[in-house]
């Protein structure tokens, strides 16, 4: 929908679930966490200025941030510098690799699992069949690695795209050739395995820790570059549905798929007109405690609440804009979180 106005701009408070909101402008340098009525209650100054700017807050109460490498990546998309810090900005502890993208996550073992590009063998990325001929990365074209390390950042395990059935696993028919996988959300399941969501396959899958195997897959080119797949407590897949290829015109949804059936048991679409909401990148999705999902339409830099009925009880556009090489001016919001006021994470700091 086209939005002449920043801030809060809707707030049903009958229906709107109370809590915090946090948020890093992509490519900016400070995290904000904000109120209801959109007034920023706390700000992190952080290194910032990645091309995700992922943030949330721990149980402690600490920023989660993954930001940009001391050292530049080989691929646009890489972030590098992940860091804890405490509610005050001083930083806890610190993890790099200039190959890490999108999403890092800490271990009980006080270890770190994390995204990271891998450069395929030529012959490997040769063979692999699909998408727009001529399109690779100048350094040919880059696959995906899970990787885990132990609480000296020692590598333990990793597990890499290339694992997959290329023949059973295409590129999309209109995906450029720089990247196989594109992975953009990472969870560690209460098992222990991995649910991964990889955006050019428009492919969810889960990775069994023990063996390296895909127990699990749901693959849908009307995802169209899916993020932030997570498993609710009910044990179904929450998604943001970029919709790069709906076959009903361009529109973004999120689904709510059930594991066991592979059917999609609830699905928010814009009422008025689908194609009013979109965002063809970056974007997210959180199920709130009250059955409230909160959704982040990334590349116009809109947050909102719907209830289960696709009613918008609440709306925040980001008024915080920055320069980009290649876009000019940006607002994008790689996607965010809520907090209750009682929960761990804010412990009625505010």
């Amino acid at each position: 929908m086209y939005i002449d106005q920043t801030g809060v701009t809707i707030h049903d408070r009958d229906r709107a679930t109370p809590g915090f909101t946090i948020f890093s402008p992509i490519q900016d340098d400070r995290v904000f966490l904000t109120d209801m009525d959109g007034e920023v209650v706390h700000q992190w100054d952080v290194v910032g200025r990645s091309g995700a700017n992922s943030c949330s807050l721990t149980p402690e109460g600490n920023l989660w941030m993954i930001e940009k490498s001391r050292e530049d990546g080989p691929v646009p998309f890489s972030a590098g510098l992940i860091r804890e810090y405490d509610w005050d900005g001083i930083v806890l502890w610190e993890f790099e690799d200039n190959l890490q993208h999108h999403e890092a996550l800490r271990l009980d073992t006080g270890g770190l699992v994390y995204l990271a590009w891998e450069l395929l063998d030529p012959e490997v990325a040769a063979a692999l069949p699909g998408d727009l001929p001529g399109t690779e990365h100048e350094a040919g074209i880059w696959g995906e690695v899970i990787r885990e390390t132990d609480a000296d950042g020692n590598i333990v395990w990793e597990w890499r795209v290339t694992e997959l059935d290329a023949e059973a696993f295409l590129f999309h028919r209109n995906a450029v050739r720089r990247f196989y996988g594109h992975a953009n959300s990472l969870q560690i399941l209460p098992d222990g395995n991995y649910l991964v969501s990889l955006r050019v396959l428009n492919l969810l899958i889960i990775v069994e820790r023990s063996t390296g195997k895909v127990i699990w897959k749901f693959q849908d080119d009307e995802l169209g570059g899916q993020h932030d797949a997570q498993m609710l407590e009910n044990g179904n897949i929450l998604v943001f549905a970029n919709g790069m290829y709906a076959s009903d015109m361009t529109h973004s949804s999120v689904w709510e798929i059930d594991p066991k059936t592979k059917e999609v048991v609830w699905k928010f679409k814009e009422k008025q007109c689908a194609m009013n909401f979109y965002s063809p990148f970056i974007s997210g999705c959180q199920r709130l405690d009250s059955g409230n999902t909160l959704i982040c339409e990334g590349s116009k830099g809109v947050l909102f609440e719907t209830t289960p009925e696709c009613d918008i009880v609440w709306q925040y556009v980001s008024p915080y804009w920055r320069e980009h090489p290649v876009f000019t001016n940006i607002n994008w919001i790689f996607k965010t979180r809520r907090y209750a006021a009682d929960s761990p994470e804010i412990r009625n700091r505010v």
